[in-house]
């Protein structure tokens, strides 16, 4: 058998990192309940513990015509019956399966994100039972929940957020090897001290830089400048580098928070006028994101809106890029516009939303909130 350069590399890469995790025995039938009375249906004593939250989705999507990819029933199925196709997961870890929600991913709400938050900080981080979590998540605003989890959730254990970009009837469905590796690494102590990760079509990448990058195939999530901060080979995963954090991570408190400020997102374009601003305002919005030409261009009219805004509503301002990659720097913000506007730095216009989203709901004023931005800068 002839074995190619890249294929003895790959094989070089993966014989450095932990054995495959298939060398446990499997999880049998014999059932356990832990001290915060999660029920394992399948139990041994030598396997890591890990909690699988199902939110709905893709993965649990059905059709009648195994070519569709689109028009299919998304969340039809439970996370039981999904977990009963994979029965290799039990290999891994003992598993917990609840149903937390089923909602299409466009309906993920700050009220659900909150009750996730307190759902994960109990039953993950403060059971010392616990290695880690997955949540099943439709990939339409995964990346926004994975950015909220990361920057909520800071105990050190790995929360890995999976979903499918086909239905899980679809031929070659990637939903049930997307979950499989998702508690692979949640289970894997080198996941742990990454923050919240994203796994999904074998990549590993930190949520704090992941986001979709196309609307229909399985090769969607990525971190363009950044990075994957590793891969899975025949379900063992390796990981590029030792765990380290970003530079311009903000870890929110959200002890005694019940509700998150409303941030609206307003895209720029040519001949854009200030209405929308003060519809967004009127309506409620506490924050305001604006998805800028370029590195955060607006029009003059717009700049000046703003600048009105602020100054009678004391409202935050941030000034993000509707390009793909790319960051939005301080110094293309000069005179009475640096008082009033907010640079997003490396920050996309959803990642800045959810942000400056959670500062609010820290009770944050217009200098703090400047202060977390400029983290994320470089000029």
């Amino acid at each position: 058998m002839r074995l190619s350069l890249k294929t003895l590399a790959i094989s070089a890469l993966v014989a450095t990192g932990q054995a495959s995790p298939l060398i446990h025995s499997r999880a049998t039938n014999t059932s356990y309940t832990n001290s915060n009375g999660l029920k394992f249906n399948h139990f041994n004593g030598s396997l890591p513990n890990v909690t699988i939250l199902a939110t709905g989705g893709t993965i649990a999507g059905t059709s009648d015509d195994k070519t569709a990819t689109a028009g299919y029933d998304s969340g039809a199925l439970g996370i039981n019956t999904i977990l009963s196709s994979i029965p290799e997961v039990f290999d891994i870890a003992n598993v917990n399966a609840a149903q937390f929600d089923n909602v299409n991913s466009g309906d993920v709400s700050s009220h659900l994100l909150l009750n996730l938050t307190h759902t994960l900080q109990k039953t993950v981080c403060d059971d010392p039972t616990m290695s880690g979590a997955v949540i099943t998540h439709g990939t339409d605003t995964l990346e926004e929940s994975a950015f909220f989890i990361d920057a909520t959730v800071n105990c050190g254990k790995p929360i890995v957020f999976v979903g499918s970009m086909r239905p899980a009837t679809a031929i070659s469905a990637d939903g049930p090897m997307n979950l499989l590796q998702g508690v692979t690494v949640a289970a894997d102590q080198r996941a742990t001290h990454r923050g919240a990760l994203v796994v999904m079509n074998d990549r590993i990448i930190s949520a704090f830089f992941a986001t979709k990058t196309q609307a229909n195939t399985v090769d969607t999530f990525k971190a363009y400048e950044q990075g994957s901060l590793g891969f899975i080979v025949s379900n063992t995963p390796y990981f590029y580098y030792p765990a380290v954090q970003a530079n311009a991570k903000h870890r929110a408190d959200l002890a005694g928070v019940h509700e998150i400020p409303r941030v609206d997102i307003l895209y720029a374009y040519e001949d854009m006028h200030s209405d929308s601003l003060h519809s967004a305002v009127e309506n409620g919005a506490k924050g305001i994101v604006v998805a800028g030409e370029g590195a955060g261009g607006i029009s003059t009219e717009f700049g000046k809106a703003i600048n009105e805004i602020v100054s009678k509503h004391h409202i935050p301002v941030v000034l993000s890029h509707r390009t793909v990659n790319g960051e939005v720097p301080t110094a293309d913000i000069t005179g009475e516009n640096a008082k009033t506007q907010i640079a997003s730095g490396m920050f996309n216009p959803q990642q800045a939303r959810v942000l400056l989203g959670l500062l609010l709901a820290e009770g944050k004023e217009l200098k703090e909130i400047h202060s977390v931005f400029l983290k994320a800068t470089v000029a």
